[in-house]
């Protein structure tokens, strides 16, 4: 379950992370607010306890991936580590509950409220009166105006990664009493909660050189239930203690040691007792339920396996196997005999030492749900084969999404269903699925696509110097058949090319459905929206609805399955870049399956392993690949924190691209006008219809198709509370703690495991 990169917050996507190893489809018109998010597929698995149940000290040894080079959550070089240091030591006024939604925390905040919208738009924060700082100071307004300023930016000498939301406020200042803060927005702003979550002391944000410095490797000014005792660098760790000053629930742990620890050392590390709690690979999973399961009184070992399954005698060998050897080592061959006997010697300490290890893993148990973040296909449009829209689609609509989700997560219990919107999660309130914008898997329409986009099986494929489609950028671009510039030929009279299923633009006066009218506009009259345009207009399939199929009447060409597609004397080859790491196999086996899906339709693909340390910057970022598989962490917030990803990229002033965290290079201004409108209005049901609308024509723009939820899977002591696989939620540190002798704490149901169709995956 490696990743390579991580996000400020948990709940903001502003770094793509990988996959790695752990690494009913409505159409957009009946995409409404009164439609049902659904519920999370999977509750969390924390082993919750009642605070009265955990006893009071102890130390959590809790494996993370690295210590972070900074504890400021605002920077770039920011991970995961620290965020969940700043979830421990920092107030948020917001936090996430099992839905992925905020909920005011009422340790620091009694209310929060837009109290006007015009002429500006102010909320007024209400605090607890009994938050102070570490240092006894009362958290106020000032603490509130220093983080505005740093993140305003307005301001290039505060090294910030982002700004959004604080580049909408105008000004902050004292309320009624010291305990309000007001806050006048100069710009309407629907995310208003995200900010503020968390909060660092006026301290660090008060000038450029405290922010930028000030809180890399220490925090001298908390306010949570703990406090940063140590970064230590040499043994790898940072040290958490209780927060003397802390005014809610004392927290129930003395000390929490977040340890990094790489994956693949992991499971050696618990065995030898020193870690807790970590997050783990699928075979560790196994292992670790494996030696957790009921044994046989007479020979010690398991009964069933995971899964249910029978579980195998010691090393795996059969009655027959251990008769044979006896033979051999009481043979009249000496020779045989001495060697057999050596090996038998070998076997019953190699048993002795997995019997030692499967009893130290006894005591701890698997806790998992899904996390929240997806993993998605990438389809690099900037250039090649994929810079048409139609080969998009086609990849796309030969995908069947239901079998990935599947291959990922059957095997671990995990509820299979593919995900169904770029922009939020089954639960959260955003939630609808939009795939029915890029239609269902057809093997057929996809071959039909890709016919109408000029690839034909058996054409010629020029083979000398010739390198695969895909191998490398065409910094050139597409040229049509007499030299002429594609782009240029396609913007005379054509339309945008932007098709959603659902959404043709219809005359009631035209009786022909396959008639086209050059002057039709779409159906909401909202500005066009520019993208990769089709030559032969707006298309229909069969059953009349439009946005995923090639043209009525277009077929795809007869010949051997075999025969590669060709264009332009180029066979239809796409380089699908993955990590290399021991712990990418989960994502290999994905790309693996979708490689077969692709070639069922005549797409070849060029698999490239590349380093996990270079995967990301030299090849996702940098646009260097055709496929690849990354995943984005949900948001509770997606107008603002999923606009980078999606928004059309734009020249920079140096005349590069400016791409934000657009790394498929496919987006369309119409999406764009989508995202800002849901960012200024403060309807919520106005909001996520104006989301949903933007996710469709994500899906139907075939940039990027996601693909499952990922998989959470952690290990605890059996007697660790609060803690594990928390799904959607923000932890709560001061609850953690191990049990009182006798206690127990309680496990969710068993997930289901399948899907309304077939199955699922991560």
């Amino acid at each position: 379950m490696s990743h390579v990169g991580v996000g400020p917050r948990a709940v903001m996507r502003s770094v793509a992370f990988l996959t790695a190893g752990v690494l009913a489809v409505p159409a957009l018109a009946g995409c409404t607010s009164e439609e049902s998010a659904g519920k999370p597929l999977a509750a969390q698995d924390v082993g919750a306890a009642s605070r009265a149940s955990v006893s009071d000290g102890g130390t959590l040894r809790w494996a993370v991936d690295s210590v972070p080079d900074t504890l400021n959550t605002f920077q770039s070089d920011a991970d995961a580590t620290t965020t969940r240091v700043a979830q421990a030591v920092l107030p948020s006024m917001y936090r996430m509950d099992e839905n992925g939604s905020p909920v005011r925390n009422p340790d620091y905040l009694e209310s929060a409220e837009v109290v006007d919208t015009e002429p500006k738009q102010v909320v007024v924060y209400k605090l607890n009166q009994q938050a102070v700082w570490s240092d006894g100071r009362e958290i106020g307004a000032a603490d509130f105006a220093a983080q505005w300023r740093a993140l305003s930016g307005k301001d290039s000498a505060y090294w910030t990664a982002r700004n959004a939301g604080y580049d909408r406020i105008e000004k902050i200042e004292r309320g009624a009493n010291d305990l309000e803060v007001k806050v006048t927005f100069s710009r309407p702003y629907a995310d208003w909660k995200a900010l503020f979550s968390p909060l660092y002391p006026k301290d660090v944000m008060g000038t450029p050189d405290a922010f930028n410095d000030g809180a890399r490797r220490s925090l001298k000014v908390t306010a949570g239930p703990f406090t940063v005792k140590k970064v230590d660098t040499k043994a790898d760790q940072v040290v958490l203690t209780g927060n003397p000053r802390w005014w809610g629930a004392p927290a129930k742990l003395d000390k929490i040691v977040l340890r990094a620890v790489p994956r693949d050392e992991r499971v050696s590390e618990l065995v030898a007792g020193k870690l807790d709690l970590a997050e783990i690979d699928p075979e560790t999973a196994d292992e670790v339920t494996l030696a957790a399961a009921p044994r046989d009184p007479a020979t010690g070992t398991p009964l069933m396996g995971p899964q249910g399954s029978p579980a195998a005698g010691a090393q795996g060998r059969s009655a027959a196997e251990a008769l044979r050897s006896w033979a051999v080592a009481n043979g009249s061959d000496e020779e045989a005999a001495e060697e057999e006997i050596l090996a038998r010697e070998e076997r019953r300490e190699a048993e002795a030492k997995a019997a030692r290890r499967q009893k130290a893993l006894s005591g701890f148990e698997v806790r998992k749900s899904l996390e929240p973040a997806y993993t998605q296909l990438a389809l690099n449009g900037s250039g090649g084969p994929l810079a048409d829209e139609r080969v998009r689609r086609a990849v796309a609509r030969a995908l069947d999404r239901e079998k990935l989700a599947e291959t990922v997560l059957k095997p671990l219990g995990l509820p299979a269903e593919p995900v169904g919107s770029h922009l939020a999660l089954s639960g959260q309130p955003a939630y609808a699925d939009g795939s029915g914008a890029l239609g269902e898997q057809n093997a057929k329409e996809a071959r039909a696509l890709l016919a109408d986009a000029g690839w034909v099986r058996g054409g010629p494929v020029k083979k000398d110097g010739e390198k695969a489609a895909g191998a490398e950028k065409d910094e050139k671009g597409e040229k049509g058949e007499n030299g002429e510039d594609k782009e240029k030929k396609k913007s005379e009279g054509d339309d945008d090319g932007t098709y959603i299923v659902g959404e043709d633009n219809k005359n009631a006066d035209n009786k022909n459905p396959d008639s086209k009218n050059p002057d039709d506009k779409s159906d909401d009259g909202a500005d066009r929206e520019s993208g990769e345009k089709h030559s032969s207009g707006k298309n229909t399939a069969q059953g009349g609805a439009p946005g995923a199929y090639a043209p009525k009447g277009t077929a795809a060409p007869a010949g051997s399955v075999a025969a590669p597609l060709a264009k332009d004397g180029k066979a239809l080859t796409l380089r699908f870049v993955l990590p290399s790491g021991p712990g990418s196999e989960t994502l290999r086996t994905v790309a693996d399956r979708i490689t077969d899906m692709l070639k069922d339709i005549g797409i070849g693909t060029e698999i490239t392993k590349v380093p996990d340390e270079s995967y990301f910057k030299d090849h996702i970022a940098a646009g260097e690949y055709d496929l690849a598989l990354y995943s984005w962490p949900a948001s509770a917030f997606p107008a603002t924190d999923a606009r980078p990803i999606y928004a059309k990229p734009v020249p920079a002033a140096d005349g590069s691209l400016n791409v934000a965290q657009n790394y498929t290079r496919v987006g369309t201004d119409q999406v764009d006008q989508l995202f800002d409108r849901a960012m200024t209005t403060l309807d919520q049901k106005e909001a996520r219809d104006l989301l949903r609308k933007a996710d469709s024509r994500i899906w139907a723009a075939a940039g990027s198709i996601p693909l499952y939820q990922r998989p959470q899977l952690t290990v605890a002591r059996k007697n660790l509370a609060n803690a594990g696989a928390f799904g959607f939620e923000t932890p709560v540190y001061e609850d953690m703690g191990f049990l009182e002798k006798g206690a127990q704490g309680s496990r969710p149901s068993a997930p289901s495991t399948s899907s309304p169709s077939s199955s699922s995956s991560s």
